[in-house]
């Protein structure tokens, strides 16, 4: 008989030692994926932890070197995640300018930049990579459900959203130059630009106070102004809230398609929705 291939490929072109790490990284209905998803959570966690507490002066001055021992574990260990998620799926650039894929690849960019540049003169350079290393608190947002559901929500009323924001820039536009014409330079409104930030900033109900009005129709301008910054505010919450309610209704699956990583399909779904893979 002929000698049996060491390891079975499925249709995606991966391998079974392939298909089992791709079930573990990117799928969460398993014992052993809810570990990872759970561990690389907790390492996410401690990494953010360590970088804003090494922006402390007094900590950083007495824990600077084992701030820099914690901050090389925590790049190697994303360094593994990142070439593991890279070797379980069938089309790994599909990962690489995905956007949790760009999210990873700056988490541990800044730290074997700032190991390669040198000099006094790139000491600010380094401390800005390294305060890149807060873009992996977003990493968080791949290991929780409503994350999804939400983003679907934002994009299903995103036309809904785009209408109104440009109704209140019209609005804006037309109050602060209303005010220009109403108020004087010596009040603050000394420009439409300016006028219009007063009306951005007394629309939204954050009142920063450092123009105000002074004759009497303006005040009268500005209360209404004020009232309309109220039932303003809540049109686009009613959108989203409306388009949450669709989407939580949808079934949706943890399962992530093993040639370009995409999970948030239905339940029942056998082909993935971005590739036409078999899932």
């Amino acid at each position: 008989m002929p000698n049996q291939p060491k390891y079975i490929e499925d249709k995606s072109g991966l391998k079974s030692w392939q298909i089992k790490m791709h079930e573990v990284i990117y799928e969460a209905d398993t014992t052993a994926g809810k570990a990872f998803d759970l561990g690389l959570l907790v390492v996410i966690i401690l990494s953010i932890t360590v970088v804003m507490l090494e922006s402390v002066p007094s900590l950083h001055k007495d824990y600077g070197n084992e701030f820099m021992l914690a901050e090389w574990g925590f790049t190697i260990i994303f360094s593994l995640e990142y070439l593991a998620r890279l070797l379980s799926i069938g089309k790994p650039f599909k990962y690489i300018f995905s956007f949790y894929g760009i999210i990873d690849l700056l988490s541990i960019l800044p730290t074997y930049l700032g190991f390669f540049i040198t000099g006094t003169n790139s000491l600010m350079v380094i401390r800005s990579l390294r305060l890149m290393r807060v873009f992996r608190i977003l990493k968080l947002g791949s290991f929780l459900k409503e994350s999804k559901v939400l983003v679907d929500s934002l994009k299903a009323s995103r036309h809904k959203i785009a209408v109104f924001l440009l109704s209140i820039l019209t609005m804006v536009i037309i109050l602060g130059t209303v005010m220009y014409l109403v108020e004087s330079g010596e009040s603050g409104f000394d420009s439409i630009p300016r006028s219009i930030y007063w009306a951005i900033v007394t629309l939204t109900t954050v009142g920063y106070g450092d123009i105000a009005p002074h004759t009497a129709f303006g005040q009268f301008l500005a209360s209404i102004v004020m009232i309309l910054g109220y039932a303003i505010i809540a049109v686009p919450t009613g959108i989203v809230t409306n388009e949450l309610i669709k989407t939580e209704n949808k079934k949706i699956s943890t399962q992530a398609c093993q040639t370009c990583s995409k999970d948030g399909h239905d339940t029942d779904a056998e082909y993935c929705k971005y590739c036409g893979e078999h899932l």
